[in-house]
Parts: structure tokens; C-alpha cells; sequence
């Protein structure tokens, strides 16, 4: 009887899918991957988010023989961030507008899609690109969080949408680019929008079902009500005067997350202030918790266990956001349980994870807003004049930080972190009481007034650091920031993807260039790996964006970069090929005649370009690749600017309507300005006089 039993078993197994015999993700399943690395079931591949795989098929002697095994284009033309994950043969990954797709990994193939239909327009009030860093599995289920806000369930079989939540207020500019974690049945999500004025918060919801379990606000909000939980009554006595929570606040929870089921801790990174000026923000100053911390939360009942405030009183954008890495070090000869940070200010962070003491914090590059970090009191040493109260300053980091969202590694084999590292300096003025809240970046920090950063003053790395001996332990220089997250695995390889175009691969302990292949579009994702039927396979999602795309500037048009969006997927001894990209069409280049308009026309148009349209054109109107330079728009689009901008002529492509805050002579000081700065780049490309 038995034979006959398991013949039919067998034949039942042959004619039944993968999928549907396999059982759902949950912690076990997760949890199970620290040692397994054949699947990636969360972002950072395990609760501790170390993105480090145990996979060692691909190694630094067989290196030089990964090929391209299959690539898939995809219809996208902004950035692409996702950590795409796999489980069970499947590929599940996100898009620009938080658009999902499931790929068959053997062969490539599109299972399905989902698209939630965000509105383009909403681009106007989400910082840094229309992107999505990647879902979460739970159960038969899928998980998305959308640039407007909500919170979708989908069918890990079908893409088909089991619930929605709009986790947020549709009437205020929130958004979320982050992925989703889930934790014991609750799918966890942040939030995105203290540029534009909003107050952030983490919240948690029933994996089946989409109810609300609880939320934590991070900032407080207005003392006339009642708190809404009793860690912002505390909180609330770090903040000065009488209008933050009428300005929004920030401390938006919009990306770093990461789990120990041991100790049952939740650690969650906050954001920036609103605005970025505390001078503004918190006249009187204050610590202003609790903005720039790392939170240690209960995730059933969303009660704080401890916190740690990187950046005290911030008014830099220096977010802790970053990604959170858990690990277990030997520290003074003892085995201590630390939580690692590289967060934007530019200090490598190892604290006690179980109670949230400071164990060290170093400059991991260069840093000139302050001295050191004083370990008696956590709190960082302030360089004079840095707040910018009466005088402008320049600065490093800037708010694109020393290190931003690209996600860094730990190598438990070799004991370093490899960090995309990036120099670039920030320049800050105090508004002050000319500080007005608007419907665009609201930073009272001078953003209106930022211009390019030269190329010859930024530079990136790939920065592996010692976290025990808080030292670096190699570096490889690229010529410039925004660089993609990496990964390290236990073949003692370290990859990564570059705002150059390449993927490479470097031996962990020392290094070493190994491997490199061009992907013919700028890479800002983090790699990530997998094992099929007994063979390794790693994979990135290739698409030039992100906000330093979109500001843009000399040194983001140094590489050269255009948006070519792929899921490129490699193996030893990959045989595929990528067709080579087209010729970029001839442009007849225009002889612009000088502008004639007053001069303070000019310059007003120069103040509303800056507060309105750098975020997305620009700084000082030079495109990173992403977006349309202005410079180079057409006749046409000259002729019809008043109906592109005010009446919003081209929303169908992402180009909202500004009538709600600009007037029609507002909108030709813009025209006026664009045109002067085409004129001005013209003359000096050809060296003349003007």
C-alpha cells in the first residue's frame, strides 16, 4: 500500500504548481533564512537586515565567469529602488508609482501584475521620485505601500487586491516610498513628507485583515488635545513655541526598520524636522524628540522600549532613516548584541540593542558640523556657527548625507559594513521671519536659494568599515555620489551597482576588483541573491532616479546616465546578452538670444524656481537625466508654459498644475529665468563673451 501511496503523491507533486504546495511566509520561514539563503523573504533579506547571504556557489575564484542568465525590461522611466524578493521560484518586485510584479525566476516570465493607479500628479508632494523600495511577503499575501498613501494586500498568486488602507490623510502631502516589514502578523509602514510639512508616524496593521493595531506618532502634536500616546507628553517638553505642530513637525518613519525576536524590539529610524530649521520650527531650540532617532518599539502594542536620538535638535535634514543593521559583536572581549547606523551626519552608530546605550560613534567621512560624539552623553559636539542662526554656512555632510537610503551590508565572515559612501557639501541660510509655509519644499533653510554643486567637489566610495575598531578597512573611490546599496555573502563577495552604469564585485576582505558588467543605466537599487534548482543566482533592479536624479546638478550629468529600466538576473557562465541601447537622437542645438527683462524679473524668477521646480528640473536648472532639462524645452513648450504650469496641461505626464500657488506673472519670472540660464550656459560653452 505504500508504493502505490507515494507514486501518487509523486504524480500529484508533477501536475500541481509550486506555489500552491508551498507554505505561506511567516516568521519561522523568515527566520529560518539566517542559516538557509535560498530564499529572500524580507527587505534585508532577514529580520536583522544585514542583506548578507550564506550562498557561496558564487565566489571570489569563480567570480569572473557570472554571466548575464535573463533580463526582463520593464515599462518604467523613473527611478528604480526595490529590493525585489523571491520565494518559492517567484520574484516579487515594485516599480516607479508603486506598480508590482511577480516574474517567474527560471525563465523571466511576467506572472502578473498590479497596478494601484496613482494619480502622476502626486509627484508634486512626494519627496525624491515616484519610487518604491519593495514589498513583503506574509502568508499567501503580497505587500505594497503606495505614493498616496495606502497600504495594499495582493494575492501572491494572482496580484489580485485582497484590502486596501489609506494609512495616511489623502488632504495632506504624505507619501510612502518604503517597503513594508511584517512582524508577528502586523504589517508595519511609514511615511514619507516632512519637506512638505507633515507630522510622521509608524503605524501597524492586521496582516489578514487591514485593521489598524496601533500607531506611534513621532513628533508631538497640538498641546490644546489630548496626546495620543504618553511618550509625547515627555516628548512635548523638548519642543519650543507655540507653532511646530502647526508646521507639521516631521520625524516621518519613511524608510530603515529592522526586528529581533528575541528580545521582541521593533527599531525603527525617524526623519528630519518640519522644517528642516529648528530656528523656525522650534524657536528656543530643544532636542525635539523625536526627530533623527532610533526607536525601540513593542510590535504588539506599539509602546517605546528606548530611544536614542542621533541627531539632537537637527536642522541639516540629517535623517536616521538609514538602514538599521543588527549584528552580534565581540566588543572589549565580550559578545554584545548591537544595533549599527550610518546614518546622514556622517557617524557610525553601534549601540547596546538592548537597552539603547551608545557603545561608539565615529566620523565614518568627512564631517565639519560636528567635532566628535561625546560617548558620556550620546550627544554629538557642535561646530561653531553651525546652525546658521545669523550667517550662511557650507558644510559636509549636506542633506543628501554621508550616507543616504542606498542600503549598506555586514559580513559576520569578515566583520565589516560596506557602506555607499558619498561627499557632498550643503550649503544653509536661516529664512527666519521671512520663512512662508508654501505647497513645495518648505525647509526655511535656504533651498530656494541653492544652486549647483560643482562635479569637482563630490565624490562617492564603497567604504567597508570596521564597527569593533571604528575604522575603514578599504575603500574604492567612484567619481561620484549616489551610488546602489550593496550585498555581501559568504563566497566572501561584496556587490554593488553604480551611478556610472556598472555592477561590480569585490572580495570582502580586502577589496579587490573581481567582476564588472555594463547595465547601460545608472543602478541606485541594492543587489540581492537566491538559489534555484541548486544554482545561485543574484539580482538588481537597474533604473537611473531618485532625488539627486531629479535635483540633478554638473556632477549628476557626469556619468552620463539615462534611465534604462531592467531586472537584470546573473549566474555563472549566463549566456544573455543586452542588445546595445539606441543612439541618442541628433540635437540640433538652438542659439538662444539674451533676455532682455530686468534684472530682479530674473531673479524673482530665479527665488520661485528654487522654492517650486528644482526639486524635480533641477538645481539652478541643470537635469540629472531623469526629467526634462528646461533649458532645452522646445518652442512650443515656451509658447504654452502659462497652460502647462497653471493649468496643468501635461498632468497626464506627471507635470501638476501650480494655479494654487503661483500667479500668471510668477510663472513668466520662471520662463524668464530658465531662458536666461539656457543663454548663460550657451555663452559659456562656447567661450564667449556676453
Amino acid at each position: 500500500m505504500k508504493k502505490p501511496l507515494r507514486t501518487s503523491l509523486l504524480m500529484l507533486c508533477l501536475a500541481t504548481p509550486l506555489a500552491a504546495l508551498a507554505a505561506g511566509v511567516d516568521e519561522a520561514a523568515i527566520r529560518a533564512t539566517e542559516q538557509a539563503g535560498g530564499e529572500w523573504l524580507s527587505h534585508g533579506r532577514t529580520y536583522a537586515e544585514q542583506r548578507f547571504s550564506p550562498l557561496k556557489q558564487i565566489d571570489a575564484s569563480n567570480v569572473r565567469s557570472l554571466g548575464l542568465a535573463w533580463y526582463m525590461d520593464l515599462d518604467n522611466t523613473r527611478g528604480l529602488e526595490a529590493t525585489p524578493l523571491f520565494h518559492d521560484g517567484v520574484i516579487y518586485t515594485s516599480m516607479s508609482w508603486s506598480r508590482v510584479i511577480a516574474v517567474d525566476a527560471a525563465s523571466g516570465k511576467e506572472l502578473w501584475r498590479y497596478d494601484p493607479e496613482v494619480a502622476k500628479v502626486k509627484a508634486r508632494t512626494s519627496c525624491c521620485d515616484a519610487v518604491n523600495r519593495g514589498v513583503a511577503l506574509w502568508g499567501d499575501k503580497v505587500y505594497v505601500g503606495t505614493l498616496d498613501g495606502r497600504l495594499i494586500a495582493l494575492d501572491a498568486k494572482t496580484g489580485k487586491a485582497i484590502w486596501s488602507q489609506q494609512t495616511t490623510d489623502p488632504a495632506k502631502p504624505y507619501s510612502i516610498t518604503g517597503a513594508p516589514r511584517v512582524v508577528k502578523g502586523k504589517v508595519i509602514i511609514g511615511n514619507g513628507g516632512a519637506e512638505y510639512g507633515v507630522r510622521g508616524f509608524v503605524s501597524a496593521y492586521d496582516a489578514d485583515t487591514g485593521k489598524l493595531a496601533w500607531r506611534f506618532y513621532t513628533v508631538p502634536g497640538d498641546p490644546a488635545l489630548p496626546y495620543e500616546h504618553p511618550e509625547l507628553r515627555e516628548a512635548a517638553k523638548t519642543w519650543q513655541g507655540d507653532q511646530y505642530w502647526k508646521l507639521g513637525g516631521g520625524g516621518t518613519v519613511w524608510d530603515s526598520m529592522a526586528y529581533d525576536p528575541e528580545l521582541d524590539l521593533l527599531y525603527v529610524g525617524t526623519g528630519n524636522g518640519s522644517p528642516w530649521n529648528r530656528e523656525v520650527r522650534s524657536p528656543g531650540g530643544g532636542d525635539n524628540l523625536y526627530l533623527s532617532s532610533i526607536l525601540a518599539i513593542r510590535p504588539d502594542t506599539g509602546k517605546l522600549a528606548w530611544h536614542y536620538q542621533v541627531t539632537p535638535g537637527d536642522s541639516w535634514d540629517f535623517t536616521a532613516t538609514q538602514q538599521i543593521t543588527l549584528a552580534e559583536l565581540n566588543i572589549d572581549g565580550k559578545p554584545r548584541k548591537v544595533l549599527m547606523q550610518a546614518p546622514k551626519n556622517g557617524f557610525f552608530y553601534v549601540l547596546d540593542r538592548t537597552n539603547g546605550k551608545l557603545i561608539s560613534a565615529e566620523k565614518f567621512g568627512k564631517v565639519t558640523w560636528a567635532e566628535k560624539v561625546d560617548l558620556a552623553t550620546g550627544r554629538p559636539v557642535e561646530a561653531p556657527g553651525v546652525r546658521y542662526e545669523k550667517e550662511p554656512i557650507v558644510m559636509w555632510p549636506s542633506p543628501f548625507g554621508a550616507h543616504n537610503w542606498h542600503s549598506m551590508s555586514f559580513n559576520p565572515g569578515t566583520g565589516l559594513v560596506y557602506i555607499p559612501y558619498q561627499e557632498v557639501p550643503g550649503v544653509y541660510r536661516n529664512e527666519g521671519e521671512d520663512f512662508v509655509t508654501r505647497k513645495a519644499f518648505n525647509t526655511a533653510a535656504g533651498f530656494a536659494d541653492a544652486t549647483d554643486v560643482p562635479a569637482a567637489v563630490v565624490s562617492g566610495a564603497l567604504l567597508a568599515w570596521d564597527p569593533v575598531k571604528q575604522k575603514a578597512a578599504w575603500k574604492v573611490p567612484y567619481p561620484t555620489h549616489w551610488n546602489g546599496g550593496t550585498l555581501s555573502t559568504a563566497g566572501n563577495l561584496v556587490f554593488q551597482g553604480t551611478a556610472a552604469g556598472q555592477m561590480h564585485a569585490y572580495s570582502a576582505d580586502k577589496g579587490e576588483a573581481l567582476w564588472q558588467f555594463e547595465a547601460q543605466s545608472g543602478i541606485v537599487a541594492a543587489p540581492m541573491t537566491f538559489e534555484l534548482a541548486g544554482r545561485q543566482y543574484v539580482a538588481i533592479m537597474a533604473g537611473w532616479g531618485g532625488v539627486a536624479t531629479l535635483t540633478g546638478g554638473e556632477s549628476m550629468n557626469l556619468p552620463g546616465m539615462k534611465n534604462r529600466s531592467r531586472l537584470l538576473v546573473f549566474a555563472l557562465d549566463g549566456k544573455a546578452q543586452l542588445p546595445p541601447p539606441a543612439p541618442a537622437p541628433a540635437k540640433v542645438e538652438r542659439v538662444p538670444q539674451p533676455v532682455t527683462a530686468a534684472p530682479e524679473q530674473v531673479q524673482a524668477g530665479k527665488q520661485l524656481y528654487g522654492q517650486f521646480c528644482s526639486v524635480c528640473h533641477g538645481m539652478g536648472t541643470i537635469s540629472g537625466g531623469l526629467i526634462p532639462d528646461l533649458r532645452q524645452s522646445s518652442d512650443a513648450t515656451r509658447e504654452h508654459f502659462q497652460q502647462i504650469v497653471l493649468q496643468g496641461a501635461l498632468k497626464p505626464l506627471g507635470m501638476p498644475s501650480f494655479d494654487d500657488s503661483l500667479k500668471p506673472e510668477e510663472v513668466e519670472q520662471i520662463k524668464l529665468y530658465v531662458m536666461s540660464r539656457e543663454y548663460e550656459d550657451y555663452m559659456a560653452r562656447h567661450k564667449a563673451a556676453p
